[in-house]
């Protein structure tokens, strides 16, 4: 029997299973991926942790694969993650870990219905992308792209948001509160980033129990051969320049 065929029939098994307890796509979505990216391993943890299969297309941004004609057409920013959902395409690791959710998990546990408690989800997922992983950026971006020297200044800038996530997060079992949501997810990634080019945040406590809390909550999906190998991927890179 053909590959394809067989695939088809073993990813329609695995949606039946799971459509007892939650909703599916009418056919596996496609993620533009590239494995060390982290809003890339952000949107496949999320898929793993409600029970989403993905049809994973390898985008190596090294080779210009984004830069196709057929890629600028389906997303003319030309980034990574891209997903197609039977033609619904979306960008934007956070957003589309959102949609996910929304869309097929089985409860709102990780992105909450209720008005408040998704603000702080949201809250903590533009400190993200707005401050934690901005300030990651352009600390490694440089270093990675370019080989540019480590800046102290920029570092000092990651330390504050380190400062500011210890103090967010005190008292509470996860960024958002007492569950998991995407918001820790997301974090997570950065983290873990920062954790792979050995910056050190040992010093902040609650950031430090937060991270080990949450590697074991994410163990079951795929964390250490999605997340973890790839922030190590990342990190190997920086080694070689």
């Amino acid at each position: 029997m053909d590959k394809s065929v067989v695939e088809n029939i073993q990813w329609k098994d695995n949606a039946a299973a799971r459509s007892k307890g939650g909703k599916m796509p009418s056919q596996a979505i496609k993620l533009y991926y590239l494995p060390p990216s982290p809003p890339c391993r952000a949107v496949m943890m999320t898929a793993k942790v409600i029970g989403l299969e993905l049809d994973l297309v390898l985008t190596n941004i090294m080779k210009g694969e984004h830069l196709t004609p057929e890629y600028l057409k389906m997303n003319p920013q030309h980034t990574i993650p891209t997903i197609d959902d039977s033609g619904f395409i979306l960008w934007e690791s956070r957003a589309i870990m959102s949609y996910l959710v929304n869309a097929y998990g089985r409860d709102d546990t990780l992105y909450p219905k209720n008005p408040r408690l998704r603000a702080i989800v949201d809250q903590r997922l533009q400190f993200d992308l707005g401050t934690l992983f901005s300030r990651y950026s352009a600390l490694y971006a440089p270093m990675l792209m370019r080989g540019e020297p480590y800046n102290e200044d920029i570092a000092a800038k990651v330390t504050e948001a380190l400062a500011w996530l210890n103090t967010l997060i005190e008292g509470k079992t996860f960024v958002a509160g007492d569950n998991m949501t995407i918001a820790d997810i997301s974090i997570i990634v950065t983290i873990s980033s920062l954790d792979a080019f050995n910056f050190d945040f040992s010093a902040y406590d609650n950031v430090s129990k937060w991270y080990e809390r949450t590697q074991k909550a994410l163990e079951p999906y795929g964390y250490e051969e999605i997340n973890k190998a790839g922030a190590q991927q990342l990190a190997s890179f920086l080694k070689k320049n």
